[in-house]
């Protein structure tokens, strides 16, 4: 089922589009003006919606001690809400190939508002659970919907767009645990920026309705001016050889990032006796490295992806080691949270998501970003919970070894599966 509707060019210097079943459609491309306020709301909503994951990681210790969690529990809290992003993310793809976009992107808005709102209320592990789940799913399907649109109105330049929701991502990082810590410390309760968060979630879904355009949110890829793009070297499958083995590297860096983002916080405060605000500076930070994903998305338009990430993955190999064998030196903590940010959230994240979509034709790119969501997240799901056995079982040092240092590796193995030959590049034109 092909979606029928108007499309704008995949640039913004067209005037005919590519519908999902090549035929033209012509309509009038929206302001330069219009689509920069579109777009900057997208970027914004997204940053609400990294804010409000993020805030559960520094608060986990007053959370833990409040409703009396273990540290399994609460590792599986923090990072078990991804288990709905994991669920949302294959008929997320099928909803974007299918749905207004725009619509796809408010009712996911409203779902983890929702959720994020409910979470306050929670009196034991199993209503939390449910409450942290409802908000994982609705931010996956956003998160899905988001990677499609921007990817498809900014084709030729698909890393650089993704990349800019990496910078969103980053700034979310960077912004959800200082803003949320300060929030709870002023309200004397953990549950005081759950609110707030899920207020500012309601807020964003008025805003994408008045100040986004269906001109942005609908474009399908195919055509720049008059030049038009080959795509018959594309398999026909969305799910084929190359998806796939970015579907296993994506999945190690799931595992990798959500399992760091879920206990470095405690292992800061636990071990090397930070404070809290100390912790939500380092654990910011990681959010600092993230907004580099501007430069790793525009790279990825330029490079072989494969070569790009393969360092990507042995740089994080690298930073995990000094991180959690090196000295407790707020500069060496910082340092090297930030450089482990960079090359997971900043540069895995966008070319493994931009390279996955450039596996597929057009009309398939929202099952790509689905399955992109639901490796990435499924991994992230369980990330918390294996590291915080692996952390009772060897350690912190063992423990970090074994997830953030060797997992990077499997990833560069997957790599080499990758057939360079059935990935789009802005090159290859009729």
């Amino acid at each position: 089922m092909s979606r029928s509707s108007p499309r704008a060019g995949a640039e913004s210097g067209g005037a005919a589009d590519s519908t999902a079943d090549g035929s033209a459609a012509v309509s009038l491309l929206p302001t330069p003006l219009v689509v920069a306020v579109g777009f900057g709301v997208l970027c914004l909503s997204y940053v609400i919606n990294v804010m409000d994951r993020q805030v559960f990681y520094p608060l986990l210790p007053e959370i833990r001690a409040d409703l009396g969690f273990s540290l399994a529990q609460g590792g599986l809290l923090a990072t078990g809400f991804t288990l709905g992003m994991a669920a949302a993310g294959v008929p997320a793809g099928y909803l974007v190939d299918r749905v207004p976009r725009k619509i796809v992107l408010l009712a996911s808005i409203f779902l983890y508002s929702i959720g994020t709102l409910l979470t306050p209320l929670a009196s034991g592990f199993a209503d939390m659970a449910a409450y942290r789940l409802l908000s994982g799913f609705g931010e996956g399907v956003q998160s899905a919907a988001l990677s499609v649109t921007v990817a498809s109105y900014f084709y030729l330049h698909r890393s650089f767009a993704i990349g800019s929701l990496g910078a969103a991502f980053g700034l979310g990082t960077f912004l959800g645990p200082i803003v949320g810590t300060t929030v709870a410390v002023d309200f004397g309760s953990w549950r005081a920026p759950f609110v707030a968060f899920g207020c500012a979630g309601l807020a964003i879904i008025v805003l994408i309705a008045v100040g986004v355009r269906r001109h942005l949110t609908e474009s399908v890829a195919g055509s720049r001016g008059n030049a038009e793009l080959r795509f018959d070297h594309l398999p026909e499958r969305p799910y084929n050889r190359n998806t796939i083995a970015l579907a296993v590297a994506t999945a190690s860096t799931g595992l990798v990032f959500y399992g760091f983002l879920g206990l470095y916080p405690t292992y800061l405060r636990t071990e090397l006796h930070y404070s809290a605000g100390q912790a939500a500076v380092a654990t910011s930070i990681v959010g600092v490295g993230s907004a580099f994903s501007l430069l790793w998305g525009w790279l990825g338009d330029r490079v072989n992806q494969r070569t790009l990430l393969t360092v990507t993955y042995l740089g994080a190999t690298a930073s995990s080691l000094l991180l959690f064998n090196g000295p407790a030196a707020h500069w060496w903590q910082y340092v090297f949270a930030f450089v482990l940010g960079t090359c997971i959230s900043g540069s895995a994240f966008t070319n493994c998501n931009s390279a996955m979509q450039r596996s597929v034709r057009p009309h398939q790119v929202g099952r790509a970003a689905g399955l992109f969501v639901a490796s990435y997240y499924s991994a992230a799901a369980i990330s918390g919970f294996v590291f915080a056995e692996l952390v009772n079982v060897l350690g912190w040092r063992y423990a970090a070894f074994w997830q953030l240092s060797v997992l990077p590796l499997v990833a560069v193995a997957a790599l080499r599966l990758l057939d360079p030959g059935k990935i789009m590049t802005s090159g290859r034109r009729r």
